[in-house]
């Protein structure tokens, strides 16, 4: 495991944080039971299956 030499300042740490920006996820459409959807690309096989009901 990774060890800092040294102990980084409380500015940096926040300038470090401050660049994270969450992304929205990317939607797709899909159609189940002649409804057309859009939802995210990582939960389209458990839509298909049934696991999470449509959106309403």
């Amino acid at each position: 495991m990774a060890v800092p030499k040294r102990k980084t300042s409380r500015a940096n740490t926040r300038h470090r944080r401050a660049q994270w920006k969450a992304q929205r996820p990317d939607l797709v459409p899909i159609e189940i039971a002649g409804r057309r959807t859009l939802v995210p690309r990582s939960l389209v096989r458990a839509y298909q299956r049934g696991l999470i009901p449509l959106p309403d």
